[in-house]
């Protein structure tokens, strides 16, 4: 933390640099920030929609596309960003200048398009912000041992704000997005939603981790590990600049600082499921190894897991990738089929996962029983089922997601009043 002068790692998503006018909208929050007397560290998205044409590009060129030159391509849009903002700021008189990944050097593991940070050299933003400069910062990327530009995952800016903000020693990371805080639910879906004042960094991390889409997951592990105060506010509303005495939106803290802990803290939905079942799998050891190795081999995260075993000696085994690794998933399970010897696979990609969380779970019982009442009631099919120490999960079908998500916000008491 730093002693004397303020400093701030301000991070604003795609939706907050859509257009130009965005941009200054930005540039004149960032200003505030200088003019009280803060050291100003900015982190910036892809404008809105830029990252999703990019990745269309290159999945209508290739679907199994070399993942190298697929970061080569997706890192752009941070670039255009970056430049943008700092002319704004420099137009507003504000000394700003823009750093890509590779020019701090934000150095990744070779995981492309799904790369980890391995270290941060803050010094040069240090003298740089030191020297009253605003170092503005393209987010998700960073650069591998081998000088190949990598990407950091979807929402990896979030990712890339709060390492920094570790980095530089940072009093806190704003990270600015469309909605002034983190609610117990999307208010999109559910009127009344409520908007939580502070929330845990295991609470958050496990929502993340289930698909709300404030913040990445990765962001709030590293927020967790590191003890970065994060704090979630809106971009598009206008007034003083936030300050430790002042905090609009809604903060990311230690579970000791919550006195009292609601049972459920939110719930979560994710459309970025797909659902592979490996069927009539010879029910012998070492076939989970056999059917997963694979898949790791091939950098495919799996999610929820279910296995069913049969009187015949098979066995079949369910599971959960994300959208993105659904057709590498497939793609590493038919070329192991010689090994692992299933009968058939079996696909699903309409699907949703809806999650509920609370650290109050660890002292009260009947959480998943009442989840699964409330889904029983209107006739929605549970999957699959996976849980936490302070979380239960289950798949869906996709049709069902507002209808699920709505009963069970108010199942558990968390509409608003």
């Amino acid at each position: 933390m730093s002693t004397t002068v303020p400093r701030i790692v301000m991070k604003f998503g795609g939706t907050s640099v859509a257009n130009l006018e965005r941009i200054r909208a930005v540039a004149e929050k960032v200003r505030k920030q200088v003019d009280a007397g803060c050291e100003v560290a900015v982190v910036v998205s892809a404008m809105s929609g830029v990252t999703n044409r990019l990745v269309g590009y290159c999945q209508d060129l290739s679907a199994l596309h070399d993942p190298r030159e697929y970061d080569t391509v997706v890192a752009t849009g941070e670039q255009v960003t970056s430049g943008l903002l700092a002319i704004a700021l420099q137009a507003l008189g504000v000394d700003a200048r823009s750093w890509l990944g590779w020019q701090i050097p934000l150095r990744t593991d070779d995981a492309h398009g799904k790369a980890r940070i391995e270290s941060i050299d803050g010094t040069a933003l240090i003298a740089s912000m030191q020297a009253g400069q605003v170092p503005v910062i393209a987010g998700f990327q960073g650069v591998d041992h081998d000088n190949r530009i990598t990407t950091l995952g979807r929402g990896g800016s979030d990712t890339s704000a709060v390492a920094l903000a570790a980095a530089l020693h940072a009093d806190r990371c704003d990270i600015y997005t469309d909605v002034d805080g983190i609610y117990t639910t999307d208010p999109r879906i559910v009127a009344k939603a409520r908007k939580l004042d502070k929330i845990t960094y295991e609470e958050m991390l496990e929502l993340a981790s289930v698909g709300a889409k404030v913040l990445q997951t990765r962001s709030v592990e590293l927020a967790m590990k590191e003890r970065v105060r994060v704090q979630v506010l809106s971009s598009f509303t206008d007034g003083p600049a936030p300050s430790e005495g002042h905090l609009p939106g809604s903060i990311v803290v230690d579970e000791d600082e919550i006195v009292e802990k609601e049972l459920v803290a939110g719930i979560a939905y994710s459309r970025d499921e797909a659902k592979i079942s490996v069927r009539r799998v010879p029910d012998r050891p070492g076939i989970a190894a056999a059917v997963f190795g694979p898949l790791a081999e091939a950098n495919v995260n799996v999610d929820m897991i279910v296995q069913s075993t049969g009187d015949d000696g098979m066995t079949n085994i369910t599971f959960t990738v994300g959208k993105t690794d659904f057709a590498q998933a497939i793609k590493a399970l038919e070329e192991a089929r010689d090994v692992i010897h299933y009968g058939e696979l079996a696909t699903d990609d309409d699907v949703v996962k809806i999650s509920v969380v609370g650290v109050g779970m660890r002292s009260h019982t009947g959480v998943a029983n009442t989840m699964f009442r409330t889904l029983s009631e209107r006739n929605i099919n549970v999957q699959v089922i996976s849980t936490s120490e302070i979380k239960v999960s289950v798949l869906i079908a996709a049709e069902y997601t507002e209808l699920a998500v709505r009963a069970l916000h108010a199942a558990y008491g968390l509409d608003a009043a």
